[in-house]
């Protein structure tokens, strides 16, 4: 079995890599980062992935495909270019590769949106038996002979090993996209600067300045904190910024908060107890309300005071803490690849080419310096 990973961003890199190391062993598992304006910088490739992968640009990818076309296709990227990836000549030929895509995060509630940008592909990922009932249930309508697989977040390992010394960091994990006032940023900073001892509070990072993001972020958390300094609201010590892979800052972690990030199921597969704040609202919004109902639900109030909490288990066994034995994306695989060598594929469903398509290839084949200058803006993704 061949199989063929492509990413465009950070996150997407790091969950295809992660994905790949938990398929089967035998199988020959590699990995494409395809050039894009939100393209991960070397460090962020390399925290991703442990190695480095040159990115290619859509057409030598394309060239490869048609030269030697892999058994499965992993699509590991933001919904614009699923669409222009699974559209490809090579892609949507007789013996094409199988087409297989998911989402790096915590996707409840299930999006229409990111099924039809995904409605080229065979298969799509679920990381919970509540995602996978809300995607089947989108599929059925929105992208019909799409399958749903059930899979566990691939970096949710268990506990990790135990490290040398107290745990004495809280660690906030920021999520790009919310909370969106910078008041309400400027809000979990100062409660971050409060935490006793001075110096435990630790704000991980997506991205360095300069470095891309999956998501577009308009106000930064290291800007925000320079501005408190600045402005003597803040020591300027009392509070650490770090990038880098999440379960290196979650190694020295006492708990975790978050307002809304995978990381709390990272933190939470290590034993940690979470926060996960509900100051700026719990809802679909803050992309949070999957996590009603798990427990751990709190303040910055709760922050300050030093309280964290563990999750109810009735909670875990429907959001991503299911029995690994239920995970079926290998079988699902296998008989898909069995069915390509045999009877043959179908042949991808996906709406007609249009402007917006049109615009997601000019992101992927035109240099970005380019769509900088002609249409600003152009390189953020939503």
């Amino acid at each position: 079995m061949r199989v063929l990973a492509v990413a465009d961003a950070d996150s997407y890199l790091k969950w295809s890599a992660a994905t790949l190391d938990r398929l089967p062993a035998q199988w020959d598992r590699r990995q494409a980062v395809v050039k894009s304006p939100i393209s991960p910088s070397r460090a962020q490739t390399f925290d991703a992935a442990g190695v480095e992968v040159p990115p290619v640009s859509l057409a030598a990818l394309h060239a490869s495909l048609v030269r030697d076309p892999p058994d499965v296709l992993l699509l590991a990227c933001t919904g614009p270019t699923v669409q222009v990836l699974a559209g490809l000549p090579a892609c949507r030929r007789r013996r094409r590769p199988v087409l297989v895509t998911g989402l790096p995060g915590i996707a409840v509630p299930a999006s229409e949106k990111a099924i039809e940008f995904r409605r080229g592909c065979d298969l799509i990922v679920a990381h919970s038996r509540r995602e996978r009932t809300e995607f089947a249930a989108l599929a059925t309508t929105r992208a019909p002979g799409m399958r749903v697989a059930l899979g566990r977040f691939p970096f949710l390992t268990g506990p990790a090993d135990p490290v040398s010394g107290p745990r004495r960091d809280v660690v906030f994990a920021a999520q790009a996209k919310v909370p969106r006032r910078p008041t309400d940023r400027e809000a979990i900073l100062l409660a971050l600067s409060e935490l006793i001892p001075a110096g435990s509070a630790v704000v991980k990072v997506r991205a360095l300045p300069g470095e891309r993001q999956t998501h577009h972020e308009v106000h930064g958390y290291a800007e925000l904190w320079r501005d408190l300094a600045a402005r003597g609201a803040v020591r300027a010590d009392s509070v650490r910024l770090v990038a880098g892979p999440m379960h290196r800052a979650l190694s020295t972690a006492r708990s975790l908060i978050t307002v809304s990030s995978t990381a709390a199921l990272e933190a939470i597969d290590r034993g940690l107890p979470v926060v996960v704040l509900t100051d700026f609202g719990v809802n679909t919004a803050m992309i949070n309300s999957v996590f009603e109902g798990s427990g751990c639900l709190g303040t910055l109030a709760d922050l300050r005071a030093g309280r964290a909490f563990t999750p109810d288990p009735r909670w875990l066994v429907d959001n991503y803490f299911h029995p690994a034995a239920e995970d079926d994306l290998v079988e699902r695989l296998k008989d898909l690849v069995a069915r390509r060598r045999t009877a043959g594929l179908p042949r991808p469903s996906g709406p007609p080419p249009n402007l917006a398509t049109a615009r997601s290839v000019a992101r992927l084949a035109v240099p970005s310096w380019v769509l900088r200058r002609t249409r600003p803006g152009a390189q953020r993704v939503g």
